[in-house]
């Protein structure tokens, strides 16, 4: 019996820990309408980015950003300081936003 339940409990951890499972912006992005903001600088997002991101520099986020609050809206960086300022500004504002940290990490087609 022991053994029986130390190998569904083995089971479990490692079917929770598959690489299968999604990034959970992945489930969110098939299921509403969503807007990615890249908030590096102009340079950096013209160097790569995620398809479909827009640009917008998150030092010039502000109570003046014109988004609609009826998205989810999505921010990276290079390495996740900047989103974070970035999601706090937004979450502030009212938005529904979620931080994606880093470039490099996200599992999103780049162009």
């Amino acid at each position: 019996m022991k053994k029986i339940v130390l190998f569904m409990f083995i089971s479990l951890f490692f079917y929770g820990c598959s690489s299968a499972n999604k990034p959970f912006y992945k489930e969110i992005m098939e299921k509403e309408e969503y807007t990615i903001i890249d908030v590096r600088t102009e340079e950096e997002y013209k160097s790569g980015h995620v398809k479909g991101a827009i640009n917008i520099p998150y030092e010039t986020i502000d109570k003046n950003v014109n988004l609609d609050k009826e998205k989810t809206i999505f921010v990276y960086c290079k390495s996740g300081t900047r989103s974070k300022i970035a999601y706090t500004t937004l979450k502030d504002l009212g938005y529904t936003v979620y931080d994606l940290g880093g470039y490099d990490s996200l599992e999103l087609e780049k162009e």
